[in-house]
């Protein structure tokens, strides 16, 4: 019985072409006492393998978050399989944007304490107490009340290529860290002000709404489904589009663009540019921002020393890596003393 990804990336990206089928990426979450979340994981790996679906899953005791690809022919079967999950039946699903085939190249279903890292001791409130939600027509309308406060609850280089105009973007590395910043910001506003919350498909500001309310918030309001579905709501509806730049998203497509609108900059010259790529040196792996001018005179690199190293041999690098890990320099994304104009 096949519990786990036996095929590499470049594997079933072969696989992916000589299929020659169209792919959808989606992702739903929801919070739910799931009594054994092992047991849980293993059924959905078993289903999900069969019907080819790739992606990122994270289960726990509090439910499920999902960013997954299936065959657009496969559809329906996905929808059928988690129908018949009684806490799934009729889930939102939310579609990318912006498709790509190869969005995702593994499946990967695990187990984990929260479905999403916030470092919150859920038995000190009620998580199921949350705020209003809001689609995307009466967000627009509380964006323009002066007695609001937006609050984008994404990492500094999610909000850095895209966010709502007037929205506040928390310069931070995690979701836990923007909490207590929110609450020590607002705090004088607990009471008179609308506390407008969004992120990339809603389970961040579930989460939040919940521990805000539990802090003392009286008018907590959140985007349904996220950046996601507000695009889809407004194109459906031919809303005005609030949102400017580029939706950062968790997968190889990296982002998907909601509005020409370029708010960031390249990291290493300063140009206007919203493309995220990873220093292609793999001992360091910096996800940072760079143009296309800087991208070809650095290879693709952060730094000078990473480029010198990029350009060794494989089996050279490989030595060179050995015994040493990378994971900070990874999570830093976008901060680093050598990068020149991180915002």
């Amino acid at each position: 019985m096949q519990l786990y990804n036996k095929l590499s990336a470049k594997e079933r990206a072969e696989l992916i072409d000589k299929a020659g089928k169209d792919r959808l990426t989606i992702s739903f979450y929801q919070y739910y006492k799931i009594e054994n979340p092992q047991l849980f994981r293993d059924k959905l790996f078993l289903e999900w393998d069969t019907l080819e679906i790739l992606g990122r899953t994270y289960v726990s005791y509090e439910g499920i978050n999902a960013q997954i690809s299936v065959p657009s022919d496969r559809m329906l079967q996905l929808k059928e399989q988690l129908d018949a999950i009684s806490f799934l039946k009729d889930i939102r699903l939310n579609a990318a944007v912006e498709q790509d085939n190869k969005s995702f190249l593994k499946l990967k279903v695990k187990v984990r304490s929260k479905i999403v890292a916030d470092g919150l001791n859920d038995a000190n409130f009620d998580v199921t107490d949350i705020g209003v939600h809001l689609n995307a027509n009466e967000f627009n309308n509380m964006l323009e009340d002066p007695n609001t406060v937006c609050v984008d609850m994404r990492n500094h280089y999610e909000s850095e290529i895209g966010h709502f105009a007037g929205a506040v973007t928390p310069d931070v590395d995690t979701f836990r860290d923007s909490l207590d910043i929110i609450e020590e910001d607002l705090k004088n506003h607990k009471e008179d002000k609308n506390l407008l919350m969004y992120c990339t498909g809603g389970i961040r500001c579930e989460k939040a709404s919940a521990y805000y309310k539990h802090k003392g918030f009286k008018n907590i309001f959140q985007l349904e489904g996220g950046i996601i579905n507000y695009i889809r709501q407004v194109e459906n509806q031919e809303l005005e589009n609030k949102f400017k730049g580029k939706n950062f998203v968790f997968d190889h497509r990296r982002a998907e663009r909601i509005s020409d609108d370029v708010v960031s900059k390249c990291h290493q010259c300063g140009d206007s540019c919203d493309i995220h790529v990873n220093c292609d040196n793999e001992a360091c792996h910096l996800l940072f921002i760079q143009c296309t001018s800087c991208s070809e005179k650095m290879n693709i690199c952060c730094s000078d020393k990473c480029k010198e190293v990029a350009a060794l041999p494989f089996e050279e690098q490989k030595a060179l890596r050995k015994g040493k890990g990378n994971s900070n320099k990874v999570f830093k994304k976008g901060r680093s003393e050598v990068l020149k104009f991180k915002n």
